[in-house]
């Protein structure tokens, strides 16, 4: 089983499309704030794109936490969010606060969250990778120039793409 949370109108190809409205590409209705449906160590792979923004800071624990639930071990989520440098995170009235950040992704370390956030509610375990969407015209670029530019410019990182997988 492949799940695309969030998906709206524009479910990835070859997976369930998840969302709390009943769109066309919505295969299950689901308020993913809530208890997820799907059982235990179920899912192959999952997506969300353009969604965890939309949670706020005790949501995002428990999307994490569930995410984390069904997922099969060594299985990836691919997560894309706007990049906080962008005006793509600020535009939406809907987005919550904070931000996605990079930083947002040790605290699903569980070694890390011992040392350094032991107080943060996650039970997840999760390895992450990230990278960004970049936007026109630094996407031609070369990479020693991209990284620069991400940290010192905005509106470079459209979006922030990343991988975890559960170990």
């Amino acid at each position: 089983m492949k799940l695309d949370f969030g998906c709206g109108k524009n479910k990835r190809p070859g997976f369930i499309g998840v969302d709390v409205m009943q769109f066309d590409g919505v295969d299950q209705v689901v308020d993913l704030r809530q208890p997820w449906p799907w059982e235990n160590d179920s899912v192959e792979e999952a997506h969300a794109s353009h969604f965890i923004e939309h949670l706020n800071g005790s949501e995002r624990i428990h999307f994490w936490n569930e995410l984390y639930r069904v997922l099969k071990k060594d299985a990836k989520a691919q997560i894309i969010v706007p990049h906080w440098a962008s005006g793509r995170a600020y535009g939406d009235l809907t987005h919550q606060w904070p931000p996605v950040v990079e930083f947002s992704f040790y605290y699903l370390d569980k070694a890390w969250r011992e040392v350094n956030a032991p107080h943060c509610g996650l039970t997840c375990d999760f390895h992450a990778q990230w990278g960004y969407a970049i936007g026109a015209p630094w996407n031609s670029r070369s990479e020693d120039v991209q990284a620069f530019a991400v940290n010192h410019y905005r509106e470079v990182a459209q979006d922030l793409v990343a991988t975890v997988t559960k170990r």
